[in-house]
């Protein structure tokens, strides 16, 4: 499989399984060996969780982003 038909697949993947891809990717390029990392890793985990159980809803970046310019009246 060439790469061009390995990134297409992974496209098509559930965002769950292309979190996990992505997740695996930059841990082989730079492996989390500080503290730091995993406190970030564990905490990303838990939000990702949260997502997936249900408990918070995601919102769009656009939309945030023009509520925030909106607050300020731009």
């Amino acid at each position: 499989m060439n790469t061009a038909a390995l990134i297409e697949e992974a496209i098509s993947l559930p965002v769950e399984e292309r979190t996990l891809v992505v997740e695996s990717l930059l841990q082989s390029l730079n492996s989390p060996e500080s503290e730091i990392d995993q406190e970030w890793k564990s905490i990303a985990q838990k939000r990702l969780a949260a997502i997936q159980n249900g408990e918070v809803q995601v919102v769009d970046g656009d939309k945030v982003f023009n509520n925030i310019w909106d607050s300020f009246g731009k």
